[in-house]
């Protein structure tokens, strides 16, 4: 894609207004697209009652190309997956032998990957590292067996491609039906999309890694700080911070300044709505298939009962909100009680902007939309310094009203305040490429982050959830791999352990092993980790089992540990699903032999 099919200079884009909502229209997010067709074999094409479209069977047809799109009121070229951004959700079986032609018509080399799903290496997706890529007009066959089963998607792994709309959702059927059955059954993809051009996005990163940055703390905020914590403390945490060179309000480094957030291709003027009547169940499986954002999402008025994450079934668990990660994936039931309109909102984690869709029980009604919550604010316990360079810093008092909070105040609210001493023995971590080393560490998974706690509502947090059927494989793990989670925002740099992955070396996994990897967070930024090809089972930190996933989000100044059975022979990747992050370093190969 070029860049002059885009807008990469922000005075002639549209109103802030305009580019949050985007346009009015429900069918904006694919007001030049074509509708996907039913291609020959045994596919079949469904169309819901929401306008969503499906492929189903065992042989598919995918055809990359640019495709123009109108999502803020200006025509600019997509990436598309047979005319359509999203591309097709596509139903798989379990235990089916799947058969997908992939032809690539764009003028570059392109690529799909097929997220969460277990397969040989070879038909994973990675250019690279699995296989060469799809060359222009070229056409790679994916042919592997479905070996499980729940909500999983697809995206390009080819440069920025996923960023300009090479994205999809996959949902595999269990072939005796689903634990937690539903009477409706919606897929709800979450994604961010600019006008701009993603090499102009990441060269404007590379010059300042705050430059779509606008919540940086005001004068007002020092004083409001002030009358709440003293003007000492204020003024204190105030230089901890600008002496850091950082700032307590980075949180994403691509915002609403740019991007307008999608559900499922359509902006929040677009009232994507998904249809029930009175008292059925309706299932959203919900797939964070965006490049940069991380979103909180609650339906208010209505609780949800988590059943799945990551495609894998866990005990049921009744939240009122929960904050999923780039390329994670959650399945909710939820049992509308009144005919009347529910709002599906989902606000950015900086609180920048928001996705909405809404459930219905007719086409065209709206309900109220929430006013989103005060930007969060990082603390020093989020930047892990021990505790007794906190005292006299931080009572426990939140410099938003709940959006941050102290080791301290997390205890006060009924969270695990665990701490350990972090040891850095890599001189690499203390590098260009790592602006600061942290002190301590959180173990607490039921800390649901930074903007949730203390919030009034019941937010999911991994310390909830629990995969029924325990962890697939029982033994101890015999090795240990500590990784550091690494960053410079100023220079944009990003890694394991200091080292960007053009300088280093893969990960070796000896076949059928059973180890631990421990990821220890020494940035302020939330780092969703995938591991490809195998299952990440996160323990506590005694040994616990907890949740089986593809992607584990590692908060700032967390330290977290998951086991791994090596079963996946080849070359797989393993990076941070924050494109951006990825892009800059923060990727590393392992080899199974």
């Amino acid at each position: 894609m070029t860049s002059d099919h885009r807008d990469d200079h922000f005075p002639s884009m549209p109103s802030r207004r305009r580019f949050v909502l985007g346009l009015g229209s429900a069918a904006a997010g694919l007001a030049l697209a074509r509708p996907a067709r039913a291609w020959a074999g045994d596919t079949r094409l469904a169309d819901l009652s929401a306008g969503q479209n499906v492929l189903r069977g065992t042989h598919f047809n995918l055809d990359l190309a640019e495709t123009p799109i109108n999502i803020t009121g200006r025509r600019v070229m997509a990436t598309s997956i047979n005319g359509q951004v999203p591309g097709p959700v596509l139903r798989w079986r379990k235990g089916d032998l799947i058969t997908l032609d992939v032809r690539n018509r764009l003028a570059v080399s392109s690529s799909i990957h097929w997220h969460g799903i277990l397969l040989p290496s070879d038909m994973d997706g990675v250019p690279g590292l699995s296989y060469a890529g799809i060359a222009p007009h070229g056409m790679y066959r994916y042919h592997f067996r479905v070996r499980q089963s729940g909500t999983y998607w697809y995206h390009s792994h080819t440069r920025f491609q996923e960023q300009t709309g090479l994205y999809g959702a996959i949902v595999i059927e269990p072939r005796d039906g689903e634990r937690f059955p539903a009477d409706r059954d919606y897929v709800m993809v979450l994604s961010d999309w600019s006008d701009t051009d993603p090499e102009t996005i990441y060269a404007n990163l590379k010059k300042m890694g705050d430059y779509y940055s606008r919540t940086e703390l005001t004068v007002p905020e020092l004083m409001r700080d002030a009358r709440a914590q003293g003007i000492a403390t204020a003024l204190k945490q105030r230089l901890a911070w600008d002496k850091m060179r950082m700032s307590p309000r980075d949180l994403s480094d691509v915002t609403g300044y740019t991007y307008t957030y999608l559900l499922n291709g359509t902006p929040p003027a677009g009232n994507w709505t998904g249809l029930f009547r009175r008292g059925e169940k309706v299932r959203l499986r919900f797939v964070n298939a965006s490049s940069m954002t991380y979103f909180d999402v609650r339906i208010p008025g209505l609780k949800m009962t988590v059943v799945a994450a990551d495609g894998q079934d866990i005990d049921p668990v009744s939240v009122d909100e929960f904050r999923i990660g780039v390329a994670e994936t959650l399945d909710v039931i939820v049992e509308p009680a009144a005919d009347r309109a529910w709002s599906v909102f989902a606000q950015a984690i900086d609180r920048s902007g928001f996705a909405l869709a809404t459930l219905a029980p007719h086409e065209g009604m709206r309900a109220d939309v929430p006013s989103m919550d005060p930007i969060p604010t990082l603390t020093m316990a989020d930047m892990g310094m021990d505790m007794a360079g906190m005292k006299g810093m931080d009572k426990g008092k939140t410099h938003d009203g709940h959006g941050g909070a102290s080791m301290a105040g997390m205890a006060g609210m009924g969270m695990s305040a665990q701490t350990v001493p972090i040891h850095h023995h890599y001189p690499t971590e203390y590098g260009p490429q790592n602006t600061k080393c942290i002190a301590v560490a959180s173990t607490a998974l039921d800390d649901p982050g930074a903007g949730l706690r203390h919030n009034g509502r019941r937010v999911l947090s991994y310390a909830d959830m629990h995969t029924i059927g325990g962890p697939i494989d029982r033994r101890e793990p015999a090795r240990e791999i500590e990784l550091h989670l690494t960053g410079n925002m100023n220079r944009y740099m990003w890694s394991f352990n200091g080292v960007p992955y053009d300088q280093a070396r893969p990960i070796l996994f000896h076949h059928g092993e059973r180890l631990r990897i421990v990821l220890i967070n020494d940035t302020m930024m939330n780092h969703p980790i995938h591991m490809h090809g195998m299952w990440s089972e996160v323990e506590t930190a005694d040994g616990a089992f907890r949740v089986r996933k593809h992607t584990v989000n590692v908060r700032p100044a967390q330290r977290i540990s998951y086991r791994v059975t090596a079963d996946a022979l080849g070359r797989w990747a393993y990076h941070c699903h924050m494109l951006y992050h990825m892009d800059s370093g923060m990727f590393r190969a392992i080899v199974v032999k």
